[in-house]
């Protein structure tokens, strides 16, 4: 079990690190005069890139995680609710994930409708769930 809990946090820590590199990517994006083409499609090119990447390496993280709730039988019984709030918060992450593939595709078609201060406002929200999940973890409140 040791082990795959440990695949599954190395398999979390690499998502979370295009979650929170890839809306830093839509920040520059944002940023870019119209005029920039070379630029916009370097940009473009390394969200994609990311995109794809992170991608990959949420389905481990989710399938590790799986195998220790349903395997393992980590969380089940009274006393384990942190274990439901963590599960929602997981699926609060797979909508984010999503919503930074919509949000690629817009400024592949020149549709972004939001400024780069909505994006920097955006590229926190990871951080948040990251240190929610944390603490449901650890301290495991209820």
């Amino acid at each position: 079990m040791l082990w795959i809990k440990a695949l599954h946090i190395v398999f979390v820590v690499s998502w979370f690190a295009g979650l929170f590199y890839l809306p830093r990517i839509f920040v520059n994006l944002a940023l870019v005069p119209p005029e920039s083409l070379a630029e916009r499609a370097r940009l473009l090119l390394m969200a994609r890139k990311l995109y794809r990447f992170m991608s990959l390496l949420a389905v481990p993280a989710i399938a590790f995680g799986l195998v220790l709730w349903l395997g393992y039988g980590i969380g089940r019984g009274p006393g384990n609710g942190w274990l439901h709030a963590k599960l929602g918060l997981v699926l609060v992450l797979i909508a984010y994930h999503a919503l930074c593939g919509r949000l690629l595709a817009r400024f592949e078609r020149q549709a972004s409708v939001h400024g780069h201060v909505w994006f920097r406002w955006f590229n926190e929200l990871p951080v948040l769930l990251l240190l929610a999940t944390v603490i449901l973890v650890t301290v495991k409140p209820f």
